[in-house]
């Protein structure tokens, strides 16, 4: 009497299932990625330009909205409070940048205050935030 061997199979290792796990994580980190970023300022209308730079190290954000307001940050400060901010922040990061993110509706004589303030404290490096036209930034 012959008995049948039982045939066994090749393990393999299902490919499609790993693609799809891996695909699934790199969305996930991406998505996550995005909701890290930290954004010091207040949501305002940046006027548009074609030149600039992307990101800054060390910098505080100095915000004015569309009535005049100032923020350090997200704080609404006054001038005075803005200027001693500034000092002890300039103490705490000697390298430190102000960035400027004013509305584009605001009055320049506003926006010039807060520069000359900047450089009262101290600060060498001042940026004003822009939005990038439609040929984006270089």
């Amino acid at each position: 009497m012959r008995l049948k061997r039982p045939e066994y199979k090749r393990a393999r290792i299902e490919i499609v299932p790993m693609i799809d796990t891996i695909f699934f994580l790199l969305v996930f980190f991406m998505i996550a990625s995005l909701a890290m970023i930290r954004q010091d300022g207040l949501p305002v209308s940046l006027p548009r330009a074609e030149q600039g730079q992307r990101r800054l190290e060390a910098r505080v954000t100095i915000t004015i909205d569309q009535q005049g307001r100032t923020y350090l940050g997200r704080r609404p400060v006054s001038m005075a409070e803005l200027a001693q901010r500034l000092r002890a922040r300039k103490s705490q990061e000697p390298g430190v940048t102000a960035v400027i993110n004013a509305d584009e509706r605001i009055l320049w004589s506003r926006g010039i205050a807060v520069m000359d303030e900047v450089k009262k404290a101290g600060i060498a490096r001042l940026a004003i935030a822009v939005r990038p036209t439609r040929s984006g930034l270089q």
